[in-house]
């Protein structure tokens, strides 16, 4: 079970989870849930969400606009308006070529803006709206080999960022965040402490975390 202590602003949230099939979406569906949060978890097959702790599970190509939309609309007539969007959608591949590029344009890039953009007047509207996203420290340290990853990343940064002023102008209790990581599991950081670190967003001032870039390869 995850620690409450701090955690009680993160109790009765609704978060939603985009992108929760993978190993870092169960352990933050389970982390968040275990603190008390409804968790609605969202991925491309309801097969792989199943057994992923969650209060409801939604199949969804999240980089069509139009499918957020009717998403959206039935998460609201069923469950009401979110309090948090963390989007976990990734991928990667390296180089530089047209196609890989357009497959992470795709997921890294077009998931976050849609999605984002999709639930914005929820987070606004929220007594503690947060917008987290995970990107990259190779962000910080670009390479020739890496282009597509790291462009595609830093577009996402710039979208979060975006979203950070837009809270900051009418929504002085929501916050976008940048979580930046090396890699996660085994090699880089572990999906619990990624978990963990999510958790604890709702119970921290939004004045501090909005626009926030915080690096958790330490």
């Amino acid at each position: 079970m995850t620690e409450r202590v701090g955690l009680d602003k993160l109790d009765q949230r609704l978060v939603l989870i985009a992108g929760a099939s993978s190993e870092s979406g169960r352990a933050v569906a389970s982390t968040l849930t275990d603190a008390g949060a409804r968790v609605i978890v969202v991925g491309s097959s309801l097969r792989r969400l199943a057994d992923i702790p969650a209060v409801a599970r939604y199949e969804c190509d999240l980089s069509s606009a139009s499918r957020v939309e009717s998403l959206a609309s039935r998460i609201h007539s069923e469950h009401g308006t979110i309090d948090g969007l963390v989007h976990l959608v990734g991928g990667w591949r390296a180089g530089r070529a047209d196609d890989d590029w357009a497959w992470l344009f795709s997921r890294v890039v077009e998931t976050f803006r849609i999605t984002s953009r999709t639930f914005f007047d929820d987070l606004v509207a929220s007594e503690a709206g947060r917008l987290v996203m995970v990107s990259s420290t190779a962000v910080r340290a670009p390479s020739w080999g890496n282009a597509n990853y790291i462009a595609a990343k830093a577009a996402a940064e710039a979208w979060a960022l975006s979203a950070a002023a837009g809270f900051g102008a009418k929504a002085p209790a929501a916050a976008s965040v940048i979580l930046a990581v090396r890699s996660l599991g085994e090699s880089g950081t572990p999906v619990e402490k990624l978990a963990a670190r999510i958790a604890t967003l709702w119970g921290e001032p939004a004045s501090e975390l909005n626009g926030a870039r915080i690096d958790l390869t330490d």
